[in-house]
């Protein structure tokens, strides 16, 4: 049964859509072999004569940024193909490799690959909206926050459950180190630094709830619970040491909704984090 929602769904379909146009495209200034012709040591395309170099060019960037979204359809519906000697492959992310010498894939497995997704993705649309008309709500894991989802997905749907956790756990620790340069610190430390209260160091950007800084989580009679900026690096911290930690040191699978439960906590702590202000030291 299908994880995700109808409309996601189909917004994946017209991804893949896109992409077939910006490949045909892209293929009038090819010429076109396959691997028997090119015997597994030469490129399965190449530019056609005559054809101007520069509009070629813009033609890959256009084909390189749908391939980018349709890549996702793949993930999703696992329509991977074999290529001996290498594993799985997905010949929609990896279309310009046709250009390479000794070409893992050729035209035709992209083409067939495209017809597959779109074959599977309506059959995936039609199992959604089968079960959106019963009265359980419907749930998509591919609408958690988008860097959460960016590093689950491929494990995900794979049914590699702790493998995804761990993923995206680390997928969201290094987007933050790497917008703020801070691969110099482990990831707990990272968590404890740049949301402790203070001004930043030199070298050490923090992230800081907007606001207030005694704006509160809640009142009580007696006066409310610890700050919303104290509890954000509570709960950063905490989750690393007591999810992504236990995902990355153990080999034991999770169950799926334990798997998911994990990741509707990273997702929402990503978006937390995305209401922060960035604050970096001035030079003294």
């Amino acid at each position: 049964m299908s994880e995700y929602g109808a409309d996601y769904l189909r917004r994946l379909r017209v991804a893949v859509e896109r992409f077939e146009a910006a490949f045909n495209a892209w293929m009038r200034t090819q010429d076109e072999s396959d691997h028997m012709s090119s015997r597994g040591l030469l490129p399965t395309v190449w530019m056609k004569a005559g054809q101007d170099s520069s509009e070629v060019e813009q033609l890959e960037l256009t084909l390189a940024e749908a391939s980018g979204m349709a890549a996702t359809a793949v993930a999703a519906t696992g329509a991977y193909i074999a290529v001996a000697g290498v594993g799985a492959i997905d010949p929609i992310s990896n279309w310009s490799l046709m250009s390479s010498p000794k070409a893992l894939i050729a035209p035709r497995d992209v083409r067939m690959t495209a017809a597959n997704v779109k074959g599977r993705l309506d059959a995936m649309i039609a199992d959604a909206e089968s079960r959106s008309e019963s009265r359980l709500p419907a749930f998509s894991p591919g609408q958690f926050h988008a860097v959460v989802w960016a590093g689950a997905s491929a494990h995900w749907v794979n049914h590699q459950y702790r493998v995804a956790v761990r993923e995206a756990a680390e997928g969201l620790t290094i987007h933050w180190k790497e917008r703020l340069g801070r691969s110099d610190v482990d990831d707990t430390v990272f968590w404890q630094q740049t949301l402790s209260p203070g001004e930043p160091d030199l070298d050490r950007p923090k992230l800081v709830w907007p606001g207030s800084a005694e704006d509160k989580t809640t009142r009580s009679m007696r006066g409310g619970i610890e700050p919303l900026a104290k509890a954000l690096n509570l709960l950063a911290t905490g989750l690393n040491l007591t999810v992504r930690n236990v995902a990355t040191h153990t080999r034991t699978e999770l169950p799926e909704q334990e798997a998911m439960e994990r990741l509707a906590a990273y997702s929402y702590l990503a978006r937390l984090l995305d209401q922060c202000t960035i604050e970096i030291a001035s030079n003294p």
